[in-house]
């Protein structure tokens, strides 16, 4: 290929994320994402995910290498706008060599959002800004950008995100703020949907929520999908989907240290399943108890599990809350 063939102009460069775009839908679509609600497909194909990672690192020995729109090679700017395609988490943010925000998978965030069950006129809450990818997403679905908000602690992410979401014209409210509080002051919310891993649910959310709604959240290695019905009662299954997310940060709701691999049995440590179990139970259950219930159970998929929210009190369960397996959560 000569050199002429790969200096790219702002057209060549249009005309590639169209077409990787739409790529990126048919593999969503082939996945079966948008099967339950094919409308998410079109905000998938309206939304350019690369107006959202203007740069983003990928690992290399040794580290993290940054992709950038604006290189001065043309040839990195290609591989830049194809990789903001990929169907892969993107890191975007680094601090001392420690991620501290990404913009998720995409056929996991499509899953997620079929799953939030978004119906028109929804107000929706995202908990954990990232790039503001979702927020599109939320506000192009809904068609009215005032119905979403989306919060993140980190003012330079809360900044960011409303600079790509004004670039790909969208102006929904970007709160800088505790997502453990929720946001009151745009409240009632009938969707809330989180892009960290939760220790517990905080309690504010469901006091924000209408009664009938929809919170969907990373919750140990799996999402959890609650349906909220008042301000002290919630109960929700986990879907069967394997989910991986930072942890949600702030006062209220500080970082949970992952969990001790070294201390789990030999047999069970490459047993994925398993580690969704001890992590959820972790506290409750030891190592080797947690095996025994697990092998005892046949190594039970996420969806037999469960959460329930009764006043101050939280716990997580397998098959029935009522038990006989339940564990409290941190309230």
């Amino acid at each position: 290929m000569g050199a002429h063939a790969l200096d790219r102009s702002d057209d060549d460069l249009a005309g590639i994320a169209r077409s990787a775009r739409a790529a990126l839908v048919r593999e969503i679509e082939a996945s079966g994402a948008f099967d339950d609600e094919p409308v998410w497909r079109e905000a998938f194909l309206a939304v350019p995910r690369h107006l959202f990672v203007p740069y983003y690192y990928v690992g290399v020995t040794g580290g993290y290498e940054r992709r950038w729109g604006e290189s001065p090679d043309p040839r990195a700017r290609e591989m830049w706008l194809r990789g903001a395609y990929a169907d892969a988490p993107l890191a975007t943010r680094l601090r001392d060599g420690e991620l501290v925000s990404s913009s998720s998978q995409p056929s996991l965030m499509a899953k997620m959002l079929v799953e939030l069950r978004v119906e028109d006129g929804n107000r929706v809450l995202e908990v954990g800004a990232g790039t503001g990818y979702n927020a599109a997403l939320l506000a192009h679905r809904l068609g009215d950008d005032d119905l979403v908000t989306t919060v993140d602690l980190e003012p330079e992410i809360t900044e960011s995100a409303r600079r790509h979401l004004a670039a790909a014209g969208h102006h929904p409210a970007v709160v800088t703020g505790d997502g453990a509080r929720g946001v009151p002051e745009r409240a009632p919310f009938d969707r809330i949907i989180v892009t960290c891993t939760l220790a517990s649910v905080p309690r504010g959310w469901l006091a924000q929520c209408t009664p009938g709604a929809r919170i969907l959240a990373p919750f140990a290695t799996g999402l959890i999908a609650l349906t909220v019905h008042d301000a002290a009662h919630a109960e929700g299954r986990f879907l069967p989907t394997p989910a991986y997310f930072v942890p949600l940060r702030g006062e209220t709701r500080p970082a949970t240290e992952p969990p001790d691999l070294a201390a789990l049995p030999r047999r069970a440590g490459n047993q994925e399943l398993f580690r969704f179990l001890y992590t959820l139970t972790r506290g409750t259950l030891s190592p080797q108890e947690a095996f025994t219930l697990w092998a005892h159970e046949g190594g039970p998929p996420r969806d037999r599990y469960g959460i329930t929210i009764d006043g101050n009190r939280e716990w997580a369960w397998l098959d029935a809350p009522k038990g006989p397996y339940t564990w409290p959560l941190p309230g």
